[in-house]
């Protein structure tokens, strides 16, 4: 880099070498007004323990007005590197232009490319861009802009422990690129600030400084690599040392909170002055080119490489000498061979994999005793993954050896489970999945009944509406019994209240709407092409979604099917599902009590639907109470007393489904059943007689409420 000229007589000249394109500073003379650049420069060029390169020389263009920067001065100074004028803006010189610039500034997270045709004239002068990646962590994608640019150098920071800094932006950039590219100490860096003075800052523009240095260093130490950006960015990336946080995504050589890893200025500028070679090649197996191949050698120094989908792979800037290489991808036997590096030579050791011995693994996923249709089922730590078909069977081949088999079940019925497996041949793998219930024993599972189509068309169209419906039997739901409901046109079904609500939440949630169904709570529109229809029979009732779309787009439409049934269980199911969104990724599906406090979510803004897949709610015991009914009744022989009520436990007034009384205490007959706590019931006692006709007892319904815990026992008499 060039410095600020000192003239014969004393002074310095500043042509070329200072730019202020917002005239901050008065006069010619440099100024720094935040302390912000003096800082960083004196990481790069400071004496005194200060700078990683104390020689080099230097330039500067102040394209920040203060600790905030304009777009116009930015780019203004952006141009003015390429080719930097004299004090008036006239004559650029592109050959002063420097060999580095180092940028400790950035805007918003993510990806804008405003200040990309800047960058690109950098790259083609070859000039070495270094960027900051932005203060704007912890969080994943939080790379700024230009930091995110793949055209550019960037640097997360690390403290003096080794540890990445809370504050430093996370990748992805650019197409999904790693960033930053590496990390460089950031935290409490002691440094020069105006007035003759040292301070200690922290950020990201203190990480970046210090590679821009090391970056000088290379190439004074290697003067064939002065320019060479691409070469200069391999022996930073290859000599970083890996830090293997994956949890922004990527691996643990290269991922998107340490990138290649932190930087080692010394092993760097070693790389850099030592005699090197490449070796380059192909992998193969019987069918092709093996793509995710991993490669790596061993001996001189350890490096790895993946293959690209052409099976091609290249480990340039190797010290010379001997190594082996090895091969290794899923489904195929180690390879391991001998190279040999020369120096400036390109050795090729393409690679041929043989296929190893495999076997199937198969078997049923399921969960409280029903198949789990579309969930997951993957081998840890390989490529491996199959989804279970509508009976919830799986099967997948691997090669000879353990595995973990992980199953992940679609919706929220069930939690997943992961499983020990050696495969020496075929193996079978059944895996019960434990069913998750809420805290009132609500449970679901994948649904068995069909879809069910409504055929009464509701007075029910447009946004934000509610219509009121009547249930042909009383339906226990969280300890009490419904006979009537609201139904909406954002694919709720409430009990307690009319509601419209669109924005739908996670459940439990005290907030409205409570006590309800919800089949599919989104922000649904019932146009001329739509309608909510309902059917019903003695034991079931249908509320049918046809052909909705979404309130914001008319493209993506489903059609939704829950089926309320007089012993409690609720059925949602789904077809025609058309877009992304129809597979429930901002929808909440699942049943919420009176008070929002307990409740059980199938999903909430997640993908959980699959065509012509549905889910079954299922009460628990604790929604419910045991009925014992003992009647005094003397009958002949041939005869048997029954018990019938309006609920569906007791056969909903038809003597067909009525609940049989055992006479073992004759002339006493007893009966047990599982009621709906707190709710109205009314029944009556009858003799079915040898030919199968009947005769009820006398009298009026007999009529009771069912307590709201323990039991319900009952001492009657049968009224002839």
């Amino acid at each position: 880099m060039y410095k600020r000229q000192r003239q014969a007589g004393g002074g310095y000249r500043h042509d070329y070498n200072w730019y202020d394109p917002s005239h901050v500073c008065p006069g010619d003379a440099p100024c720094d007004n935040a302390g912000h650049g003096t800082h960083t420069m004196g990481t790069m060029v400071g004496t005194g323990g200060i700078g990683v390169a104390p020689g080099a020389t230097w330039i500067a263009a102040k394209g920040c007005e203060s600790m905030s920067c304009s777009a116009s001065a930015l780019l203004a100074a952006g141009q003015w590197i390429v080719a930097p004028t004299d004090l008036t803006g006239a004559n650029p010189r592109p050959d002063l232009a420097p060999d580095i610039v180092n940028n400790s500034w950035g805007g918003a997270s993510g990806f804008d490319p405003w200040y990309s045709d800047v960058v690109r004239a950098w790259n083609a002068a070859g000039i070495f861009t270094a960027f900051s990646n932005g203060n704007s962590g912890p969080g994943c994608g939080t790379a700024n802009t230009p930091g995110s640019y793949t055209g550019v150098y960037s640097s997360g920071a690390f403290d003096v422990n080794g540890a990445i800094a809370a504050f430093s932006s996370r990748g992805g950039g650019e197409n999904g690129a790693v960033k930053p590219d590496l990390a460089a100490p950031g935290v409490d860096v002691r440094s020069s600030v105006p007035g003759d003075g040292y301070a200690s800052y922290s950020g990201t523009s203190m990480a970046s400084p210090h590679t821009a240095a090391t970056v000088a260093l290379i190439w004074a130490a290697a003067p064939r690599l002065r320019r060479d950006v691409a070469a200069t960015r391999e022996i930073l990336d290859v000599t970083a040392a890996d830090a293997g946080d994956t949890s922004c995504g990527g691996t643990a050589a290269d991922n998107n909170v340490f990138g290649e890893g932190r930087l080692d200025a010394y092993a760097a500028v070693s790389l850099a002055t030592s005699a090197t070679g490449t070796i380059l090649g192909t992998v193969t197996g019987p069918g092709g080119a093996i793509a995710g191949a991993a490669v790596t050698v061993s001996g001189p120094a350890s490096r790895s490489a993946t293959t690209g989908i052409d099976g091609s792979y290249r480990l340039g800037r190797l010290p010379v000498g001997s190594y082996e290489l090895s091969v290794t991808a899923f489904g195929y036997d180690t390879h391991r061979s001998a190279v040999v590096v020369t120096d400036g030579g390109t050795g090729t050791a393409d690679v041929a994999l043989t296929a190893s011995a495999a076997g199937l693994v198969s078997g049923v996923v399921s969960v409280a005793g029903e198949p789990a249709p579309g969930a997951s089922v993957a081998l840890a730590g390989t490529p491996v993954s199959v989804t279970t078909d509508s009976s919830g069977a799986y099967r997948l081949a691997a090669p000879h050896g353990t595995y973990q088999l992980e199953v992940s079940p679609l919706g929220g019925c069930a939690a997943g489970a992961s499983r020990s497996v050696t495969v020496s041949g075929d193996i079978t793998a059944d895996v019960v999945l434990d069913q998750i219930k809420d805290a009132s024993g609500y449970g679901c599972t994948p649904a068995q009944e069909p879809y069910r189509p409504g055929d009464t068309r509701l007075d029910l169209s447009g946004d934000d509406g509610a219509a009121e419906v009547t249930l042909p039997f009383t339906m226990p739901f969280y300890g009490t019994g419904k006979d009537h409901a609201w139904v909406s046109t954002n694919g709720v079904i409430g009990f307690a209240q009319e509601t419209y609500a669109y924005g739908n939440t996670a459940l439990p949630d005290a907030a409205i709407p409570n006590d309800a169904l919800y089949p599919f709570w989104d922000d649904l529109y019932v146009d001329d092409s739509a309608g909510v229809y309902t059917a019903s029979d003695a034991d079931s009732f249908v509320v049918e979604w046809r052909n909705v779309r979404f309130f914001a787009d008319e493209t993506q439409r489903l059609s939704i099917s829950a089926i309320l049934h007089r012993d409690g269980r609720i059925t949602y199911r789904y077809r025609n599902l058309t877009g992304e969104r129809t597979r429930g990724t901002s929808a909440t599906i699942g049943v919420e009590n009176a008070d929002g406090t307990v409740g059980l979510a199938y999903s909430y803004a997640q993908s959980s639907l699959i065509e012509g897949l549905g889910v079954t709610f299922h009460p628990g015991e604790r929604n419910r109470i045991a009925a014992t009914f003992n009647v005094h009744g003397e009958t002949v022989w041939g005869q048997n007393v029954l018990v019938a009520g309006n609920v569906a436990e007791l056969g909903g007034w038809d003597p067909a489904k009525a609940l049989p009384l055992s006479a073992d205490g004759y002339p006493t007959w007893s009966g047990s059943v599982s009621l709906p706590p707190d709710t109205p019931i009314e029944f009556k006692y009858l003799i079915r007689n040898a030919d199968g006709s009947v005769a009820w007892e006398s009298g009026a319904n007999r009529t009771t409420t069912t307590p709201p815990t323990g039991q319900y026992i009952t001492h009657d008499d049968f009224r002839s």
